[in-house]
């Protein structure tokens, strides 16, 4: 594989591919649809999706622990906004550094160091709250510490997948991991809920540092001599800047993170949305939000399997299912019953969930192996900081506006968002929107402008 810009990581266009019904990397070769889990015959992604189910586990079981301890110790929601921010502080500040770091060093190695430290830093929180000493800046100092782990773990884990199973079944894999979390979110935070009233929150955090086992023995597991290895990139000044120079000059990758960053921003933020339809729309409490949130894992979980089964990354589905889904928002913020607005949760979460794959399946798939590491530093820091800046937005307008407006507000910024961007790159690839009817239905796709004005009848 090239390590230079990028150009070469590819064959050339072939004239017939462009930004939105293309495999994002210009003129790569189409990927054929594939089985729903052909990405785990490969042994050694096989041995990492093992791990990473026990481990998302973990996590969700901690995540839900966290809040919980937070809100015991102080009585403040905004506590628990502080340890929420200070978790994703780091990925804001540093999340590009580390981006280079992972360009530049080995990834296994790396996932080794970042996934230990997690799991002592859960171990040291479950020993402060089982000895019954913990206080709320020791819950602060350990999602900080969480947060600068993610720095390198989240770019090394993103990108060690093409290692793991090659150009082929990046896009399977990719999805995979995203049905993977999505399991585990349906799991974990139920388990925490029994064992934080069973026998308290210390034993969450136990088990979640327990659970980083599972992913540090599968990855001593895995066979090196079976992976696909990258060059990296040699260590130099500038670096930082040449990663945010080659997004720019790509607008398959510029257009696709800024249409995550507005997503992420105003049509993620799901705790503000949801909380305030269960409490101030249909006044059901804490047992309407749980079944919004298990209805919406359920959708992604399908949503992730459906793209592993579709096997390609047009972004044309990214720009259609970005689409769909801020409608759908608009749509569930006028739903008149409780029941009619838990059941739109599912196809929510089948759109955004597409988004997501599909957003990070293509910047993968069109990156140089060489930047990987800072392209998806930037990707995940769009995307993780996104919720955490647009929620004061969000909860502002909910607050004065109502329920119902910030629902549709942060759809309509994410349909707004997915229509220009999909103009642009339209306008970007010589495109023109070509209107008609197939098989009696109407029909709306993107066509080369030759090919549209060639079928236009004469004057």
């Amino acid at each position: 594989m090239s390590t230079g810009s990028g150009a070469a990581s590819a064959p050339a266009p072939d004239g017939n591919d462009d930004p939105t019904t293309a495999p994002t990397t210009p003129g790569a070769p189409r990927t054929t649809k594939t089985s729903m889990f052909s990405s785990l015959r490969v042994r050694n992604y096989r041995l990492f999706f093992i791990g990473q189910v026990v481990s998302n586990i973990g996590t969700w079981m901690q995540r839900i622990a966290q809040d919980w301890l937070v809100l015991s110790l102080t009585g403040s929601s905004a506590a628990v906004g502080i340890t929420t921010a200070l978790q994703f502080l780091p990925m804001l500040l540093f999340g590009l550094y580390g981006g280079v770091l992972v360009d530049r060093l080995r990834k296994r190695p790396t996932l080794l160091v970042t996934q230990s430290a997690m799991g002592l830093t859960a171990l040291a929180l479950a020993v402060l709250t089982l000895s019954g000493h913990v206080q709320v800046w020791h819950v602060y100092v350990a999602a900080f510490a969480m947060g600068l782990a993610t720095v390198m773990d989240n770019p090394a884990r993103q990108t060690f997948v093409s290692e793991l199973v090659g150009r082929d079944q990046l896009a399977n894999a990719v999805s995979m991991n995203s049905a993977n979390f999505q399991s585990a979110r349906l799991v974990g935070p139920a388990v925490a809920g029994l064992m934080i009233t069973g026998v308290g929150t210390g034993w969450a955090f136990l088990a979640n540092g327990l659970s980083f086992v599972a992913p540090l023995s599968c990855l001593l597991l895995m066979r090196a001599r079976e992976l696909h290895a990258v060059e990296r990139a040699p260590r130099g000044k500038g670096q930082l800047r040449e990663g945010l120079h080659y997004v720019a000059g790509r607008p398959e990758l510029i257009w696709t993170i800024t249409l995550v960053g507005f997503i992420g921003t105003f049509g993620f933020n799901f705790p503000v949305f949801l909380s305030a339809f269960a409490d101030d729309v249909f006044h059901a409490g804490a047992g309407a939000y749980s079944l919004f949130n298990t209805l919406m894992a359920v959708g992604s979980l399908a949503g992730a399997l459906l793209a592993a089964r579709r096997g390609t990354a047009r972004l044309r589905v990214l720009i259609a299912a970005a689409l769909g889904f801020g409608a759908l928002e608009i749509v569930a913020s006028t739903a008149p019953e409780l029941w009619l607005f838990a059941l739109l949760m599912v196809p929510i979460g089948v759109f955004s969930m597409t988004v997501n794959v599909t957003a990070n399946t293509s910047i993968q798939m069109s990156t140089d192996p060489a930047m990987r590491g800072r392209v998806m530093a930037l990707y995940m820091m769009v995307f993780l900081g996104g919720s955490p800046v647009g929620a004061p937005i969000v909860g502002w307008v909910t607050d004065t506006y109502g329920a119902r407006a910030g629902f549709a507000a942060g759809g309509a910024v994410a349909a707004t968002a997915a229509l220009v961007i999909g103009l642009i790159l339209a306008r970007v690839g010589n495109l023109r929107v070509s209107v008609g009817w197939h098989r009696g239905y109407p029909q709306v796709r993107f066509v080369p402008r030759e090919r549209r004005e060639a079928l236009a009848p004469a004057a």
